[in-house]
């Protein structure tokens, strides 16, 4: 069974899921349900124009994000979120009966009223979603959380659109509107009765009411782990670039597709459905682990298929065809297919990085962190859609607007990789397990989740130490022969993971001196060290005699060692079976079974190389 599958069943998690799950139904169905209502009844509520109306609502919706967002981080991290998640759903309930009021007395200040409480109500339940998650889930099943929450949010926002919109356009709207948003905001409540308790991790936390003051403090927790910071960015980046795109669909698909109403909901569709889809795809593809290789992977997919999309738009348009109509041209299926490519790249792009700023996160600030990722992502969104229509005043075409969103999506891609090379690095492993091997990984709990420990593994292959990086959810700084961290290709991937060259003491006694000071540091730091003590690639496939470095090393820091064993990995392209390794292609097929098998941790004080050659081979067995 699936970590999805069996959390939409535990009542750590499906309480939480179907509570935000109705939070956002119910923002998009009277958030759109007004849009639509003062779009086409504008005459009878004021004497501003629809476009100016429909712009004011959504800068309305999104002001609480920036007053109030760093206030919600506070209390998320001083209270019980639980307790706190009722509480905006009692909320809820009544900004809806706000909105009920604003309807019966035909008030559009008492409206607007609602919309910004609608937003203050999404500032506040943002950071109790996303910082409750540490907290009830275990560290393999974040990533499939976030992605059913993220996957959640964008099936909830479709639904509400096209939910807002038939309810405006009925016969008695606003008291339909009116009940149903009361319908789905009591099930919210009572869905949150049945969140389990969040003990706070800050309770002495002073509140302080300043948002400018707060609003940059929480900035600088973010900004204290790198990654964490760079994550936020991305995440906003990606909400920029996903409204740019979701802010043209109703232009588009009348000015350039030549479609009509029903045909915006069809692309609002696909591309709803492709993120849901590529974010439920996440946890299978990193192994229910976050794996950071899929953000490049997601990046390089938002390029290439929104470039597309501006390519297979066509120059002349039909003239207001249905969406039944549109889908018997061809040059529409291509249309769909970027959008719903495009969806699903981002979702492989988006969920890692959600999951990692939960696991990277400093835990007493969790929640104050999230709120920064808020106050950034609608800023980004923001000036996102000045730009947009800056671009498009100036003479713009939507296609070329979409192009230069992914010229923009590449560049900040390579801002981001070029400061943490780890993304990048992360992605090359990966490529390289699911392109060329199949790798299963025993059970990883022998690795400390914090704190200084050896990997130590049999020696086969000159790609061993991307496929242990490929198993570890910790970075690993490994040991290598000085000739191997040299080549031109792999030496990107050897310095980007901090790995320490070393030469033997007859070539180069210097450089082994600093290779086994560089350990010392290394694990004084925390860090995971790998080692392969055989000291050289097996040439008959057969464990060779461990030599004493490992000795030494714990002399110096008596850490846990962890015994590991490849198997499979003999006679493929990288090991030297038959002669030079990488010189005969196809001793194996692509997509070769290779797996991991790890043994218990060995104090240092009984680490002895006999004893850990023993250990390694056991765990090897017959399997080369």
């Amino acid at each position: 069974m699936s970590n999805q599958s069996g959390l939409l069943r535990a009542r750590r998690f499906a309480p939480l899921f179907v509570t935000q799950f109705l939070g956002a139904l119910n923002d998009n169905v009277l958030k759109n349900a007004m849009v639509v209502l003062l779009t086409f009844q504008a005459a009878s509520w004021t004497t501003l124009k629809p476009e100016l109306l429909a712009n004011l609502a959504a800068g309305v919706f999104i002001l609480p994000f920036f007053l109030f967002s760093a206030t919600a981080g506070q209390l998320a991290d001083k209270y019980d979120k639980a307790a706190l998640a009722r509480l905006v759903k009692l909320l809820e309930i009544g900004i809806v009966l706000v909105a009920g009021a604003g309807f019966l007395v035909h008030s559009l200040a008492v409206l607007f009223v609602a919309l910004f409480l609608l937003g203050l109500h999404s500032t506040l339940f943002g950071p109790v979603k996303y910082a409750i998650l540490p907290q009830h889930l275990k560290s393999e099943e974040l990533v499939g959380g976030n992605a059913l929450i993220e996957a959640g949010t964008f099936v909830a926002i479709l639904l509400g659109t096209l939910l807002g919109g038939l309810l405006a356009g009925s016969g008695d709207g606003t008291t339909w509107i009116t009940i149903v948003g009361l319908a789905i905001a009591v099930g919210g409540y009572i869905a949150s009765r049945s969140i389990p308790i969040a003990v706070p991790p800050a309770p002495t936390l002073s509140i302080s009411a300043n948002p400018l003051t707060e609003t940059w403090r929480n900035i600088n927790f973010a900004r204290e782990n790198q990654t964490v910071f760079l994550s936020i960015m991305g995440i906003s980046w990606f909400w920029l670039f996903g409204a740019l795109f979701l802010a043209q669909f109703p232009a588009y698909t009348k000015n350039v597709l030549g479609g009509s109403e029903t045909a915006v909901t069809l692309l609002l569709a696909t591309f709803t459905f492709g993120i849901g889809v590529g974010s439920l795809l996440c946890e299978k593809l990193s192994a229910k682990r976050i794996e950071l290789g899929l953000v490049p992977l997601g990046s390089i997919g938002l390029t290439l298929f929104a470039l597309d999309l501006a390519f297979a738009s066509p120059a002349t348009p039909a003239a207001g065809l249905g969406a039944l109509a549109l889908l018997q041209s061809a040059s529409t299926w291509r249309v769909l297919l970027d959008l719903a490519l495009i969806g699903i790249f981002g979702g492989f792009f988006i969920v890692p990085l959600y999951a990692l700023v939960q696991q990277r996160s400093n835990p007493e600030h969790g929640a104050r962190i999230i709120a920064a990722n808020n106050i950034m992502n609608a800023l980004f969104m923001v000036v996102g859609a000045l730009a947009a229509a800056g671009m498009l005043a100036a003479g713009l075409t939507i296609p070329t607007l979409f192009a230069v969103a992914a010229i923009c999506n590449a560049a900040v891609a390579l801002f981001i990789y070029g400061l943490v090379p780890e993304f990048l690095l992360r992605f090359i492993v990966w490529m390289l397990i699911h392109t060329v091997y199949r790798l299963r990984v025993g059970k990883l709990d022998a690795v400390p989740e914090e704190g200084p420990a050896v990997i130590i593994c049999n020696h086969v292959s000159f790609v061993d130490p991307l496929v242990i990086m490929a198993a570890c959810p910790r970075p690993i700084r490994f040991v290598m022969d000085h000739h191997i961290f040299r080549w031109p290709v792999m030496n990107f991937v050897f310095r980007s993971s901090k790995a320490i060259p070393i030469a033997p003491a007859k070539e180069d006694p210097a450089m082994m001196e600093k290779a086994f000071d560089e350990v010392g540091k290394a694990l004084d730091a925390g860090d995971l060290v790998g080692i392969f003590p055989e000291g050289k690639i097996t040439a008959d496939g057969n464990i060779n005699p461990f030599r004493p470095g490992i000795t030494r090393i714990l002399a110096r820091n008596p850490v846990p060692v962890v015994p590991m064993a490849l198997r499979g990995l003999w006679g493929s392209f990288f090991s030297r079976k038959d002669g030079p390794a990488m010189t005969k292609p196809f001793r194996r097929g692509v997509l070769s079974r290779v797996e991991l098998v790890v043994g218990a941790a060995v104090p240092a004080a009984a680490a002895l190389p006999e004893r850990l050659q023993a250990d390694v081979t056991a765990l090897r067995g017959d399997w080369t």
